[in-house]
């Protein structure tokens, strides 16, 4: 196969029980439990505008959508990678949801050529994890843009959040655990207070360490945090899913 058509060789991967299927790049950036999780940690207000920050493929959009969909006023994407931003495209016609959900390809670093100032009530993001030394390296380039912070780090990832984030709106994210202090910081800069904060574990166990951290922060939001109880994904190291993560996968709509 020749390597452009390799490359756009895509799978259609179910979820829900097929009630929502998300193609993806064959030999490109695939989304992982990170988009699941921070999709369903802070559940849209009625009538939210949404704003879904390096979409991908539209994973966390289509996710919201799926769940909440009949709730919101309109969920946006903004996706660096325009062959990442087509595909997203592809997702929302694919699965009905055109009339409530975009795709706007761009850098977030130039948010506001592309939206409002603060005009979203609700921004999610699943940001890249990796500084440019930092991390596994890829092959692949449309994966190693998508994981490492090659257009911009976490502060400027954060500001653009808050520059389209309402008064008192909320911003919504996932990153690595050992990284939760500078996430804060950089959150608090920007006046995104944080709100609720969950640590997510693989499994649970008194030696094991946080893999991820989710967080709700909310604009010019004042002070207290409440901390939730830790997530589990597995029963025990490569055992079952947990009761929580199993609800992550179930097919109810709101």
């Amino acid at each position: 196969m020749p390597a452009t058509a390799k490359a756009r060789a895509v799978t259609r991967d179910a979820l829900f029980d097929g009630h929502l299927y998300c193609c993806q790049h064959r030999p490109g950036y695939r989304f992982s439990v990170d988009a699941l999780l921070v999709a369903h940690f802070s559940r849209p207000h009625s009538g939210a505008r949404v704003l879904d920050l390096g979409s991908g493929s539209g994973i966390i959009g289509l996710i919201i959508c799926y769940r909440w969909g009949r709730e919101l006023a309109g969920l946006s994407c903004l996706e660096l990678q325009p062959q990442l931003a087509e595909l997203a495209r592809t997702n929302v016609r694919d699965n009905g949801f055109s009339d409530l959900m975009t795709v706007t390809h761009g850098d977030l670093r130039r948010i506001l050529d592309h939206f409002p100032a603060e005009s979203f009530d609700q921004v999610v993001c699943n940001p890249p994890f990796y500084p440019l030394t930092n991390g596994r390296p890829s092959q692949n380039q449309e994966a190693f843009v998508a994981r490492h912070q090659v257009h911009g780090g976490l502060t400027e990832i954060v500001a653009a959040a808050a520059a389209v984030c309402r008064h008192r709106g909320r911003v919504v994210m996932v990153y690595p655990a050992k990284e939760l202090a500078g996430l804060l910081a950089i959150l608090m800069a920007e006046h995104l207070t944080p709100k609720r904060l969950q640590l997510v574990y693989t499994s649970p166990g008194s030696t094991r360490v946080a893999r991820l951290v989710l967080v709700e922060a909310v604009k010019n939001g004042g002070e207290g945090l409440s901390v939730l109880q830790p997530f589990y994904i597995n029963e025990r190291p490569s055992g079952p899913l947990t009761a929580e993560m199993q609800r992550i996968y179930e097919t109810e709509q709101v």
